[in-house]
């Protein structure tokens, strides 16, 4: 049943979240640390789901309905009444947990404090709280109306009441879950795709392979819908890098280091999609 749903960071994550949640009927409060990144969430919202609207997938009244379901703020304590918090803010630990020591003492006690990193331990951003049983991983994917998984992630102590609620929440708002039940750095989904970047960069860097070619290989050889480079570009060459850094320094896994190519195309703002460049041009 729909309830009162919190996000914490209106980019491109936390805003594709407040959408399917809000589509799906809950009322969402969507936060952020200033009025303009709250409106280009805001805007990045509508435009969504104007376009559904206009292949057909929603009614028209439902875009402005769903968009009367999302509250915008800059005010964290806006989350004092939520059923569930969703945190999609930067993926760095120390910026997770400065959020979430603030939801500790922010939140109802029966609250869901939901995190949506893709690669740091939950455990980690639990110990932040007083409440490490409510904190639960929700790994959505981008982007989030168009990709139906939901990596759940136990942390060391969260509880079986908090994960069942997680589920029931993503499964509510249209995803399909699966459960990571030890939250390694990287859990299931993101160690599977580091590697793969991991060693797909390593190529392009050397020389081996294009870009180009190297996507190819993926698509028709195994079958992946989008190749490594691709789906980097999509992400966002900054997350990963940041994620293929958290992996490696939880593992000390060799496989996991990140190339040079990496750091330095996110020092030269070669970000992918959302700045023009990455492996490819936009």
């Amino acid at each position: 049943m729909a309830g009162r749903l919190a996000v914490i960071g209106a980019g491109l994550m936390g805003s594709g979240i407040a959408q399917v949640a809000a589509a799906a009927g809950w009322s969402v409060v969507l936060r952020d640390l200033d009025d303009a990144a709250v409106q280009r969430g805001l805007s990045g919202i509508r435009k969504s789901l104007e376009k559904f609207a206009s292949k057909g997938s929603i009614a028209a009244d439902d875009v402005e309905a769903a968009l009367g379901r999302i509250t915008p703020t800059t005010d964290l304590e806006a989350a004092a009444d939520a059923d569930i918090v969703v945190e999609a803010v930067f993926e760095r630990l120390d910026i997770k947990q400065d959020v979430f020591r603030e939801l500790d003492r922010i939140c109802k006690t029966d609250a869901v404090l939901a995190t949506n990193t893709s690669a740091i331990p939950v455990t980690q951003i639990a110990a932040a709280t007083s409440r490490p049983e409510s904190v639960v991983g929700t790994h959505f994917f981008s982007p989030v109306p168009m990709m139906k998984l939901c990596e759940l992630v136990r942390g060391y102590k969260t509880s079986d009441e908090a994960l069942a609620r997680a589920r029931s929440f993503a499964e509510e708002i249209g995803k399909t879950c699966i459960v990571v039940n030890r939250d390694i750095a990287g859990f299931v989904t993101t160690r599977l795709i580091s590697a793969l970047v991991v060693e797909a960069v390593k190529l392009v860097e050397s020389g081996v392979v294009s870009p180009e070619d190297l996507d190819t290989a993926c698509k028709l050889g195994f079958g992946h819908p989008m190749g490594p480079l691709a789906t980097t570009d999509l992400t966002g060459v900054d997350v990963l890098l940041h994620a293929t850094k958290n992996i490696y320094n939880d593992t000390a896994d060799e496989k996991f280091f990140p190339p040079e190519l990496l750091a330095r195309m996110v020092t030269a703002g070669d970000l992918g999609r959302k700045t023009g460049r990455g492996f490819y041009r936009y």
